[in-house]
């Protein structure tokens, strides 16, 4: 039987333990709420910005004279992956599963080119080291991550780097990978293409107006008041673009990749909240099942002994009355 001072010790050092995995499960809970927040402001206009560029790219672009940024390179040679992943860990599997998923992209790549494809990559947090240290991918850049991100600046400098490596030709496709925001117990590690924009994918996760079944997504609202409103009038819309369409889609482009860039790190500030917070819950009932297995298993070692110390008392006592 265990001696009870150590059960003592090992019972107090798991509550102890306990205590600060509360502490952090209501830390990142008080994150995520603002994160969430954050998240649910932005997804319309994320999506009605995309919807406005496929407007003005159907008036500017016709047969091979197309913008730069929705130009395909014939051969794909290098790939760039803005990787954003999180500064710390004790958020269960999050990093892991987004890695795995990159891991999934590349190799899907390749197969599909049928060579080897380089892969670059430009990251987001400070876990995203680990493309370097087990799977020896080259880091191009890497940029500081914020726990709760409200400002668009913050991902300014990464969307004119990827769109001037792009245009000079360094990359010849560049990807996000990310984390999705579902709900609070659920997040989704994607990889999406950012450039070339590409008008005809059918992506219901990164800005493209679709089906989209998300918490606080009400496109649906949107469409159904768009073909309400088209029925009633019996046409369809026109727009005019001052001073003209060539002129406002060049100035869109980068503030389209710059908004989902943006929305792309609130879903995945959302996401890294949500799994720390279920991680230290998790980890609080486990040391409170643990603590109180022990303290069972302390009464019983104390129960032994008292047991003991009472047959050696009685035979002693036995002793001395023969």
């Amino acid at each position: 039987m265990a001696n009870t001072k150590e059960i003592q010790r090992r019972i107090k050092s798991i509550s102890n333990t306990k205590k600060i995995t509360k502490a952090m499960e209501m830390v990142a809970a008080s994150k995520m709420r603002k994160a969430i927040e954050a998240v649910l402001k932005t997804r319309t206009y994320a999506n009605l910005s995309w919807t406005t560029v496929l407007n003005l790219s159907q008036a500017v672009n016709s047969g091979k004279n197309l913008h730069p940024l929705f130009l395909k390179r014939k051969k794909i040679k290098t790939i760039g992956i803005i990787l954003i992943t999180s500064n710390r860990g004790l958020c269960g599997g999050f990093n892991t599963a987004l890695v795995n998923k990159v891991r999934e992209s590349i190799k899907k790549h390749q197969s599909t080119a049928g060579e080897e494809i380089a892969t670059e990559f430009i990251n987001v947090g400070k876990k995203g080291k680990i493309v370097y240290t087990r799977f020896n991918h080259k880091i191009a850049a890497e940029f500081p991550k914020l726990d709760v991100c409200y400002e668009i600046k913050e991902v300014m400098p990464i969307a004119r780097l990827i769109i001037d490596d792009y245009l000079a030709g360094k990359y010849d496709k560049i990807m996000v990978a990310y984390t999705d925001f579902e709900s609070a117990a659920k997040q989704i590690p994607r990889v999406k293409q950012l450039l070339p924009v590409d008008i005809d994918a059918h992506d219901d996760h990164l800005g493209i107006v679709g089906h989209d079944t998300r918490v606080g997504s009400d496109k649906e609202y949107i469409k159904s008041k768009e073909e309400k409103y088209l029925k009633d009038k019996g046409g369809s819309y026109v727009f005019n673009y001052e001073p003209s369409p060539e002129e406002v889609l060049n100035e869109m482009l980068p503030r389209l990749i710059e908004v989902q860039l943006f929305q792309a790190l609130l879903e995945s500030n959302a996401s890294e909240h949500s799994a720390r917070m279920t991680a230290m819950h998790q980890a609080t009932d486990a040391a409170g099942d643990l603590v109180d297995e022990l303290t069972l298993f302390y009464n019983k070692a104390r129960q032994a002994a008292i047991t003991s110390e009472i047959a050696e008392i009685s035979a002693g006592a036995n002793a001395l009355a023969n």
